[in-house]
């Protein structure tokens, strides 16, 4: 990582015209000395997000944001530090002095890399419009529905079959070949000798969130090309295949804006959807899609994918494994079921945005799909078959990190299956392995599964502190009813405090450390309040069918403990039917309060 001298910054931050990074992202009105816009960090109607001329910092009136250009490009494009440094130096023609270290990088420069990726892409863009060998791929591409609007918008563009053309413009442009090497455009055969990288293969620029190239992948558009259908720029100090989603750069600000993104496997596919308005979505390229594409994507904020990957085996086993990385985060995922055959791109030119709208609408929930993925070749209307299933689904289930998606799922799952909730230990042992803390005895100890499902309905009633959402507390949860010891004193100790009108007086209540810390791990977490009302119903929920399941396990020990007499037994097992048919539901004010 590159270290900065604080003059280089300080240059920087003199140098940037931050109106001009501010509207090249959001629509910024001039207002007597100052510039208003909408606020790209929460949904306004009225403009609260303001900056005055020749000043390095903006400010938010409505949710508080406040930063300079450095941050803004962090926020909003989700870059490192360094990332947005280097963006604006480059823009603004800054130079930047490093901090030196013993590991510093002491190949080409970025920049320099940078000025041949760009040159590399318009050569491809030339040769695909304007060359008799071009003519051959464009008739490809216009027979797969691409037309020249769509080449021209995203530079789709040739590299030429015979090897040296790219090169020698290179050259002209004095640009060395350790240049060319550094950014993948030159490699060496087996034999030694210095070739292009890419050669005879329809080429897709890829984008860093600044807007230079870092990258090509380039698709083979004739069988007799040599090597698969898909060839990458190796990884070089600009292109990290761990980190580049293609087609993020035209999606990133409606990705965060809207919490969502579509994935799919291949360029054609996401370039596709982006020209048909679907312009939040990103391609998996295959296998390549691992953790830290998922991390990032999460990072942006994202709590809602669609998969829509082709749809023959290979397809459905990667939507699986992709899923997977997103359901372990806590990332709702829903499958796009395409009809057989087709992908994407070939479903959108035959049967148009809205019928793709349409399956999404549709999209089948990822535990829906993992059962049937799963089940394929299993007999599960046998029992052997059927307690395969359970444990290999529920097994997966276990490893993902939000304990009430796992609790939600496992609750899914035994439904899906026929099978009892207590089987698949549902309220019980559900934790998965990683959430543990410290212990002074053995080392570790697995976090109450009683505080995860009780800090979830506190951490709403808390959080959001609407006066709605005390009242349904109130109709349905004693602090009795909590079985964690810190949150039932919480619970409590808050009601106590609305009582005497001192909501604000709160933390002042608490005595303990123990409680303090109950707090500040109440607080580490953030709500999505579009969902509020609902997820705090689910919420208050779990902890109703907790204390009822409870209630009809206890009852059930009585019965078979041998110890009761038989009318002592009947009088029981008559309380344990009337209890089976009356599962309580979260009352939303209709009826009395318990408190």
């Amino acid at each position: 990582m590159r270290l900065f001298t604080q003059e280089s910054l300080e240059r920087l931050r003199s140098r940037v015209d931050l109106i001009d990074v501010l509207s090249s992202h959001m629509e910024l009105k001039r207002s007597g000395s100052a510039y208003k816009g909408l606020c790209p960090f929460h949904d306004e109607k009225t403009p609260s997000f303001i900056v005055q001329k020749g000043e390095r910092h903006y400010h938010c009136f409505g949710c508080g944001e406040h930063g300079d250009a450095i941050k803004f490009l962090m926020t909003y494009l989700n870059l490192g530090f360094q990332e947005s440094v280097e963006s604006l130096a480059e823009r603004f023609h800054v130079h930047l002095d490093c901090v030196e270290a013993k590991d510093q990088y002491t190949g080409p420069s970025k920049a320099a890399m940078k000025e041949a990726m760009e040159i590399a892409s318009c050569f491809f863009h030339f040769i695909l419009l304007h060359t008799p060998e071009g003519h051959e791929a464009l008739h490809y591409l216009y027979s797969r529905g691409v037309c020249l609007e769509f080449i021209k918008q995203f530079r789709l563009g040739l590299a030429p079959k015979v090897s040296g053309m790219l090169h020698k413009v290179l050259h002209e442009k004095k640009i060395g070949d350790d240049v060319m090497r550094g950014c993948g455009l030159l490699t060496r055969s087996d034999s030694g000798k210095t070739r292009e990288f890419f050669s005879d293969r329809i080429t897709f620029p890829i984008y860093h969130p600044s807007g230079s190239v870092i990258g090509f992948s380039a698709r083979k558009y004739r069988e007799e090309t040599f090597g698969g259908k898909y060839v990458n720029t190796p990884e070089t100090p600009l292109f990290k295949k761990s980190r580049v989603l293609f087609g993020l750069n035209h999606c990133r600000r409606r990705i965060v804006k809207e919490r969502r993104v579509i994935i799919v496997e291949g360029q054609i596919d996401a370039l596709r959807l982006i020209y048909e308005g679907f312009n939040f979505v990103v391609a998996a390229q295959g296998t390549a899609f691992g953790i830290e594409h998922a991390a990032e994507l999460a990072g942006m904020g994202v709590n809602l994918i669609y998969l829509a990957f082709d749809s023959d085996d290979a397809g459905r086993e990667a939507a699986a494994k992709v899923g997977d990385l997103f359901q372990m985060r806590g990332i709702e995922v829903r499958i796009v079921s395409l009809p057989g055959g087709t992908d994407p791109d070939t479903f959108l030119m035959e049967k148009g945005p809205e019928a793709f709208q349409k399956l999404m609408e549709k999209g089948q929930g990822y535990l829906e799909f993992l059962v049937g993925h799963l089940s394929r070749g299993i007999a599960i209307d046998t029992p052997a078959g059927k307690n395969h299933l359970v444990k290999h689904v529920s097994e997966q289930l276990r490893k993902w990190e939000d304990p009430v998606m796992v609790h939600e799922s496992l609750r899914k799952l035994a439904r899906l299956l026929q099978v009892p909730e207590e089987y698949l230990g549902v309220g019980q042992e559900y934790l998965p392995n990683t959430l543990i803390r410290k212990s002074a005895s053995v080392g570790f100890e697995e976090v109450d599964p009683e505080k995860i499902l009780e800090l979830d309905f506190l951490r709403w009633l808390i959080v959001v502190g609407s006066q709605e959402f005390v009242e349904i507390a109130q109709f349905n949860l004693h602090p009795g009813d909590l079985r964690h010891e810190g949150c039932r004193r919480l619970y409590q100790t808050y009601l106590t405090s609305l009582h005497n009108h001192l909501p604000s007086d709160l933390l002042s209540l608490i005595q303990t450390e123990e409680d303090q810390e109950l707090v500040a791990e109440l607080m580490s977490r953030k709500v999505n309040r579009e969902k509020g009302k609902e997820q705090f119903a689910q919420s208050i929920q779990r902890i109703l069918d907790r204390n009822w399941m409870e209630k009809r396990e206890e009852i059930r020990r009585r019965i078979h403990s041998g110890q009761l007499s038989d009318e002592e037994a009947l009088s029981l097992l008559k309380t344990f039917d009337e209890l089976k048919r009356s599962k309580p539901e979260v009352n939303h004010g209709t009826a009395s309060p318990v408190l």
